[in-house]
């Protein structure tokens, strides 16, 4: 396929902009995905039974630990009750134990009374957050600003169309390590700022914030008192060095929550994205007015989820499983795709940011010559005044089934994706056998 050259772009570059909660569909990535592939049928999959290869969400496919049924069967009594205001004393117990240990936590810096929420997931968490956090535009005065990444993960563009917010996203590329640098931003657009999230481990591209970057943003809202939701929902796959949390950065700091809101989730952790089951820990200011929102707003997690979610956040052998599973996939990744494109492996998280050169066309390609569906980078990105999108190069590729079904799928996407180099690439692997048969 045919390469694009695009300038690289300083994280310093901005997108400003309004998105229309009446038109989601037009940046819902997903949306986008099955207007460009669903008018073609899918190609000839690489799988026995002709299945399509779905790369493009991230949804595990390993299964949760057995006892979360178990544990469900035995809270059956619970679905018959509204969930509990901000979660049961076991689930939000056993959430502080697990950040206690996780992150060295002193046992007073968390009250799980004051300091945490349970919350059905980090999206819905952060969806209610921007809609609490973000105030109504006064008449004649800007509207208040939300900070993200660009590319991100969508529901922070629509939470803030949810609540009329200003987008203004800092640009992520390999040149500002895949994160955005808030410091960087105008002053007046972090007066108006009231809520920023930073994602890490970084979905798409897989990058973990440093210690000095994570405090470099706390004492940033604090100076212009906005609030910061870390989304930490990948925390807990990772290649090598566990990814640091704010929570760390605040008990070294002395231990203060004021500001900082830190968001995580069992979905990615324990393969129980159907379980819809997190939650938030932070400021006790907005904890509880979030918890407001969510009771007007219907968003509770059932009482037999809590208790399944209880017992997982208790429970580590399963996630170490998981995570030798996801490094499997990117040595695959590395080994199979490595000779013909830039593969980077990530710090943390199951997906793979692939520079393709042009992701919208190599996504319709896969589909129509594989049935493998991928999710081109440019769906998760905002286009600036300039004509760039961060994303505009690459795909992402969600490495959630096991090696072998993975490896099948990469080879195919190498093969289809530069079927010269490919070929050139096996010629000369098999070189060395010819001369040797030759000479014998």
């Amino acid at each position: 396929m045919t390469r694009i050259h695009q300038p690289e772009v300083t994280a310093a570059v901005i997108t400003q902009h309004f998105v229309d909660r009446q038109k989601l569909q037009e940046f819902h990535p997903f949306t986008r995905l099955r207007a460009l592939l669903d008018k073609y049928p899918a190609g000839q999959s690489p799988l026995a039974n002709g299945k399509p290869i779905n790369l493009s969400i991230g949804e595990p496919q390993t299964q949760p630990p057995a006892f979360v049924a178990e544990e469900i069967a035995k809270a059956s009594a619970g679905w018959s009750r509204y969930p509990l205001s901000k979660g049961s004393e076991d689930y939000l117990g056993a959430s502080k134990k697990w950040l206690e240990k996780r992150y060295h936590l002193p046992e007073t810096m968390i009250d799980s009374a004051r300091h945490l929420l349970a919350v059905p997931g980090t999206r819905e968490g952060l969806f209610f957050t921007a809609l609490t956090v973000l105030p109504m535009a006064e008449p004649g005065k800007p509207a208040p600003v939300f900070l993200m990444p660009n590319p991100c993960y969508h529901v922070y563009t629509g939470a803030a169309a949810a609540a009329g917010a200003e987008v203004v996203t800092s640009v992520a590329t390999k040149a500002s390590g895949y994160l955005p640098d808030y410091t960087s931003l105008p002053a007046e657009i972090l007066a108006r700022t009231a809520l920023c999230v930073l994602c890490s481990p970084s979905n798409p591209e897989g990058a973990v914030a440093s210690p000095e970057k994570i405090k470099e943003l706390i004492l940033l809202a604090r100076k212009y008192d906005f609030v910061v939701a870390f989304d930490e929902c990948y925390a807990e796959i990772y290649s090598e060095t566990p990814p640091p949390s704010a929570l760390e950065i605040l008990a070294e700091m002395g231990g203060d929550l004021s500001n900082v809101l830190v968001f995580h989730s069992l979905s990615k952790r324990s393969s129980a994205a159907g379980l819809r089951c997190g939650f938030i820990a932070g400021d006790e200011k907005w904890i509880s007015m979030i918890n407001t929102t969510c009771q007007v707003g219907g968003a509770g997690v059932p009482l037999p989820v809590q208790a399944a979610g209880t017992r997982l956040w208790q429970d580590e052998e399963h996630v170490e499983k998981n995570r030798a599973l996801y490094q499997k996939n990117f040595s695959l990744a590395q080994k199979i795709l490595g000779p013909v494109f830039p593969v980077e492996i990530p710090s943390g998280g199951f997906c793979l940011w692939l520079d393709v050169g042009n992701g919208v066309a190599a996504a319709e390609t896969l589909w129509r010559e594989a049935g493998i569906r991928v999710l081109p980078g440019a769906f998760m990105g905002h286009r600036g005044e300039n004509g760039f999108n961060p994303g505009d190069r690459y795909i992402r590729l969600a490495l959630v089934y096991d090696p072998e079904l993975t490896a099948v799928a990469l080879e195919t996407i190498r093969n289809v994706l530069a079927p010269d180099q490919t070929a050139t690439k096996e010629k000369t692997e098999k070189a060395p056998t010819d001369k040797i048969a030759g000479a014998l």
